[in-house]
């Protein structure tokens, strides 16, 4: 598991003073890790960023649309995520793409990139929305991630009320399965589906 260094540690490692490590947690400026007792750590890979030193580690963008329809939408993903890598001042970054439901665990960049994190190749993984990574079970994926030194920095929060997101989760899991049973251009897939949007809407 990746060191981990107290706040008192880190500053002087650094050469800054800890209200400019605590201001650059709150502007996102670097990654921070809470203990239980919600005390700060700074990561070894975020003293060597700063420091400018080689992590031996590579920045991975993760982007996916479920459909070959939302092409443009992919690469308004991809984009986003290079823009705020270079903000992060992240030199070079690695973009993996999946076209795929994100119930489907079995999607070949997804799986890579799962290979890369255990292989501790990533420092940290940059995605536009959490569930362009996965429709359930984010934040089991985060803790994972964590355990082989790895985060996650999603882009962009959606603001959804809980009754928006069931009511999506539900479109999303009957979607899937209906495509698994009648295949995903059938009438009788687009009966489904168009029935349940209708059923929940109204």
């Amino acid at each position: 598991m990746e060191k981990l260094y107290t706040l008192k540690e880190a500053k002087k490692l650094l050469g800054v003073t800890t209200r400019t490590i605590q201001r650059w947690d709150k502007d996102g400026k670097i990654r921070v890790v809470r203990t239980i007792g919600g005390r700060r750590r700074i990561p070894e890979s975020e003293i060597k960023r700063i420091l400018g030193l080689k992590e031996g580690r590579v920045v991975v963008g993760y982007a996916r649309v479920s459909s070959t329809t939302q092409k443009d939408d992919l690469e308004r993903q991809k984009q986003s995520i290079q823009d705020y890598a270079v903000k992060m001042g992240h030199r070079e970054i690695q973009i993996l793409t999946d076209i795929g439901s994100g119930l489907n665990e079995n999607r070949r960049s997804f799986l890579k990139l799962l290979e890369l994190v255990a292989e501790r190749k990533v420092s940290r993984v940059i995605i536009a929305y959490e569930d362009r990574l996965t429709r359930f079970g984010f934040e089991t994926l985060r803790k994972m991630f964590q355990a082989f030194g790895t985060s996650i920095e999603v882009i962009n929060q959606e603001e959804r009320t809980p009754q928006e997101e069931l009511v999506e989760d539900l479109i999303t899991i009957v979607s899937h399965f209906a495509g698994k049973l009648y295949g995903m251009r059938s009438h009788k897939y687009r009966e489904v589906v168009g029935g349940v949007k209708k059923l929940v809407s109204g």
